[in-house]
């Protein structure tokens, strides 16, 4: 048997959601229904309906698949019910979500998504699509006009090729419904995101060749507000191993089952255009800026994850929890945050600085979440600018040196070479990814490669190349890197040996 609404009976009770999901209506559209919105933002909304909290029943939700059929042929056949196993060192803790009501394609159903934006029932648009599909440049946060996709959809956004595509469609079709107000929550890892999309939102109706672009772009002015988010939540790609446990613990099968750490965050601006989910009763921070928990998290965590994601592939480990397990590197990890970012900081009062460094290192550690390093190092060029850039030039502009935000990026930039330190082959993945090619052909020497990639502008804007202190240390990191290796790197830079 497969787990949907009429096998949920035969699930253990303790694993079943606390409302029946078959009579929820949707109030959300989410933009890229994958593992992570699966585990972080629908289990805050299953926690909400759990509640019963004011018009808890209106809240399900419709999911969206941005391009692959995998997530909807694995939900579609289980009525949007999926599990979430939650794990740590020494334990598994699953539970049914039972908030996702419809999941489509956007490729095959882009009348049904726009009708499903446009109805007065829907109130909030929600999206977690990765920092790449928002096809901006990360340096000015302007949308890429010239990317064939969101050309395509200036000219007609019908089809909805891109995410703002499909928003600002669904906008023009909630504009002649005469629907009500409407929040748009951005959930990506992108400073000020809500501001971010709001802007790439208006970019378009100022390019868009419908004679509605006008119109629209006032009724979004009007009616739409785009609160500012920051999530956490660990979240490794399920294994078949994992679903194997999944239908141990349920007693059915589950074929869109999720993994996750114990630990999640949600912080909201608190700034919506109507109503919501009573998602402050299931752990959610409302508050009106997010912005101190977003730079903490971007340049403590973020930051400290991409970086053990390069060492660690560099040094041919598999996971972070590998990575993180090796002093040296977890050592970088350490001094990186203490050193570099710490000084940029103004903690928000919740927020205990040294707690969370700690707790940032213990997360990693988790052996029982199995990340992949090369999964954390995918879409370099768009981390890199908010999770590492940044810190290194705040401190430059102290007269400080980022020692190892530098390893960091030299890290990166090794990495770019697709292969470890033991000459086995490295995915590089990155929507940047021919224009790194092309900048670093015939760059043989550690200095010149530096050189030509701190030239792309759409990575490191038009200052760092000019920084001396910074350009110097990390040509110093990369000879290092290319001469000795990432682990005996950091054992020299940290004085750290197991």
């Amino acid at each position: 048997m497969r787990l949907d609404l009429s096998t949920l009976g035969s699930v253990p009770a303790a694993l079943r959601p606390a409302y029946d999901p078959s009579g929820l209506g949707i109030g959300i559209v989410h933009l890229g229904i994958g593992a992570f919105h699966r585990a972080h933002q629908a289990v805050y909304t299953d926690d909400a309906l759990a509640t019963g909290s004011g018009n808890a029943r209106d809240w399900g939700i419709c999911g969206v698949s941005q391009r692959s059929r995998d997530v909807p042929d694995r939900l579609q056949p289980q009525d949007g019910l999926y599990t979430v196993l939650e794990r740590d060192t020494d334990a598994t803790r699953a539970r049914v979500v039972g908030c996702v009501r419809q999941v489509l394609l956007a490729p095959e159903s882009p009348d049904e998504l726009r009708q499903r934006i446009a109805a007065a029932d829907t109130r909030i648009v929600s999206l977690t699509v990765t920092e790449k599909a928002y096809r901006h440049d990360p340096a000015s946060g302007r949308l890429r006009v010239d990317d064939p996709a969101v050309a395509a959809d200036l000219a007609d956004p019908r089809p909805g090729r891109t995410v703002v595509g499909q928003l600002v469609g669904g906008l023009r079709a909630r504009l002649g419904a005469g629907a009500g107000p409407l929040t748009v929550l951005s959930c990506d890892n992108l400073p000020a995101n809500g501001p971010l999309l709001r802007g790439l939102v208006e970019q378009f109706c100022d390019r868009w060749a419908d004679p509605a672009a006008g119109e629209v772009r006032a009724w979004v002015a009007a009616h739409t507000t785009f609160p500012a988010t920051v999530v956490d939540r660990i979240v490794p790609a399920s294994t078949d191993r994992d679903l194997a446990q999944a239908r141990t613990l349920l007693g059915v099968a589950d074929r869109a089952a999720v993994v996750a750490e114990p630990f999640r965050q949600w912080v909201i601006q608190d700034a919506f255009a109507a109503e919501r989910p009573a998602w402050q009763e299931a752990g959610a921070i409302l508050t009106a800026d997010v912005a101190p928990y977003e730079t903490c998290k971007l340049r403590l965590l973020n930051a400290s994850h991409s970086t053990l994601a390069y060492l660690g592939a560099l040094a041919g480990l598999t996971y972070i929890w590998q990575a993180a397990a090796q002093p040296p590197l977890a050592a970088v990890a350490r001094r990186l945050m203490d050193d570099d970012a710490s000084p940029t900081l103004t903690a928000p009062d919740d927020l205990d600085l040294p707690s969370y460094r700690d707790q940032v290192l213990q997360r990693f550690a988790n052996t029982a979440i199995a990340h992949r390093t090369q999964q954390v190092a995918m879409d370099g060029s768009h981390k890199l600018p908010q999770r590492l850039l940044a810190t290194a030039r705040e401190r430059l502009a102290t007269g400080a040196e980022p020692a190892w935000v530098c390893l960091a990026v030299a890290s990166w930039m090794r990495y770019l070479g697709g292969q470890a330190d033991d000459g086995s082959a490295m995915q590089v993945a990155d929507p940047l990814a021919a224009r790194l090619r092309e900048a670093t052909r015939g760059a043989a020497r550690p200095a010149a490669l530096v050189d030509r990639l701190l030239a792309v502008h759409e990575v490191f804007g038009e200052d760092l190349a000019d920084a001396a202190p910074f350009r110097d240390r990390v040509v110093d990191w990369l000879e290092r890197l290319t001469r000795h290796g990432a682990l005996a790197t950091a054992r020299a830079a940290t004085g750290v040996y197991p």
